[in-house]
């Protein structure tokens, strides 16, 4: 081999590392770059998922809120008893007591006097569960 040959041989291979090394860096920057947009991307499409997760949740909650705020205005809505119907209440119990009494006098009566009498006590029941609500009412 001649000088010469021997000078393009190591030309020749250094200009073959150089274009190696050039391919290398441009092909590792490139494939850095599409990693970095695929990252972003999936990074997105997770955030994209967590927030139609939390918006079908808030829809969910809204629903059940308004469905509870309906329920509690049906529950104000029922409470409209208040002390005088408490009062109608103890009234009716005492003529129910009344004629519990009268109907225990009579020999035929006594079943009816008992009935008279259970029919009474789920009166007085329902006037002490009014009893709370008119105290509230005072507060």
């Amino acid at each position: 081999m001649t000088a010469t040959q021997i000078y393009a041989l190591i030309g020749l291979t250094l200009a073959a590392a150089m274009l190696i090394n050039l391919g290398y860096f441009f092909g590792r920057k490139d494939g850095q770059a599409k990693g970095l947009q695929e990252g972003k991307e999936i990074t997105q499409a997770e955030c994209a998922r967590a927030i139609s997760e939390l918006q079908a949740s808030l829809q969910f909650i809204r629903a059940d809120h308004l469905q509870l705020a309906q329920l509690c205005k049906k529950l104000k809505a029922s409470q409209t008893f208040g002390r005088q119907e408490r009062d109608v209440l103890l009234d009716v119990a005492e003529k129910l007591r009344i004629a519990a009494a009268t109907f225990n006098a009579l020999r035929t009566g006594k079943t009816v006097a008992r009935e008279t009498l259970a029919l009474r006590d789920q009166v007085l029941a329902m006037a002490e569960l009014l009893e709370p609500a008119a105290q509230e009412d005072a507060a």
